[in-house]
């Protein structure tokens, strides 16, 4: 059944129409009317320290979308997804810096985007992995296995094993000029921007047509009741690991995304904080809401920006805020949290709803 508002006397008669992407021209002038604010008007607008911002809320956006697939739609708790999105921005990282590609690839900037197909793979097949656990076990016992997972990917096999690769030592540098797509060179933040929205568009729309089928609803059908589901014949074992694939996958791609967006990889990139980062995106953003991801990163990354700022004004009269402001923004997070779990349990995209609906119902919206 659709979710959308339908105009009076219109109706859907298959389930092709009920789940098209533009249901009604109002929809469709919505999304191109945000698709052009997204590609024309803020690459016009946008400084280049709001540019990395951006980026910033996107790599978010990405790292949190996996984790929203496991938690909010298949209702497996997880606290190391920082350790599948360190697995795709190494894999890529491996696959540019040390893999022999044919001189053709290189030339025609083929490695880069190929690299982030793979780091995908690899990634989700990672968590699939440590994802064997949930046919058995669930609630705290698979925060468990979850968590072990970003032990031994980040702290022990890729701090004492892959980053020695190369001789380099912990960091992996990425050279000026070596994040090519096709003829360009992804060598500025706003050439990041542009990546990072085309990615960021595609998982969205890759899993927003993914929940409305079998396997979505299979997702919810075992997230809301797992005996009840099997029960009706869904296979949950198969469910619950392409749930973790796909969860897997994105955050490979969020992690090759950050190759390019940082002059250099090391573990300290990926902590376990960064895993308990994204679960609180989501919880403010919205469970179970896409939306939720959007606002949720964009709510954190902005709120944290502000913080920064006013540290670094104050830092004047209080040199050591500057050396402090690490444990000022873990307890501001950790504020904000407990803040929306009591006033606002439901998430920013539940008062997005309410809006919406307001206004879809206007004026008979009482």
């Amino acid at each position: 059944m659709s979710t959308v508002w339908l105009p009076c006397g219109l109706y859907h008669q298959n389930y092709a129409k009920d789940h098209g992407w533009w249901q009604t021209n109002l929809i469709k002038g919505k999304m191109i009317l945000l698709l052009a604010i997204t590609f024309i008007v803020f690459p016009l607008t946008l400084t280049g320290y709001w540019f990395g911002v951006a980026n910033m809320v996107g790599y978010t956006a990405l790292g949190a979308l996996g984790v929203q697939i496991l938690i909010g739609y298949a209702g497996l708790i997880t606290l190391g997804h920082a350790a599948f999105i360190a697995v795709g921005a190494y894999t890529s990282t491996l696959l540019i810096l040390q893999f022999p590609w044919p001189q053709f690839f290189v030339d025609w900037g083929l490695a880069y985007p190929i690299s982030i197909i793979i780091a995908g793979i690899i990634a989700g097949l990672w968590s699939v992995l440590f994802g064997l656990p949930s046919v058995k076990v669930k609630g705290f016992y698979l925060i468990l296995t979850t968590m072990a997972a970003q032990f031994i990917t980040v702290d022990f096999l890729i701090t004492q094993y892959i980053s020695q690769i190369g001789g380099r030592g912990q960091a992996f540098s990425v050279p000026p000029g070596t994040i090519k797509i096709g003829p360009w060179t992804i060598d500025s933040e706003v050439k990041t921007y542009f990546l990072m929205i085309i990615l960021l568009t595609l998982c969205v729309m890759v899993v927003a047509n993914l929940l409305r089928s079998k396997v979505g609803r299979a997702w919810i059908a075992i997230r809301d009741n797992d005996i009840a589901a099997e029960t009706l014949g869904i296979n949950i074992v198969w469910y619950k690991l392409i749930n973790f694939f796909v969860a897997g996958f994105i955050a490979g791609l969020a992690g090759a995304f950050w190759v390019s967006n940082a002059a250099a990889i090391s573990p300290e990139h990926f902590p376990w904080f960064w895993s308990l980062w994204l679960v609180g995106v989501i919880l403010i953003g919205g469970v179970a809401s896409i939306h939720g991801v959007i606002f949720g990163s964009i709510f954190m990354v902005v709120v944290m920006e502000v913080i920064q700022m006013g540290v670094i004004e104050l830092s004047d009269i209080f040199p050591s805020l500057m050396v402090k402001f690490l444990y000022i923004k873990e307890s501001v997070f950790g504020l904000i949290i407990c803040a929306f779990l009591i006033f606002e349990p439901r998430g920013l995209s539940y008062r997005w709803w309410q809006i919406k609906t307001y206004f879809n119902l206007w004026p008979f919206s009482y």
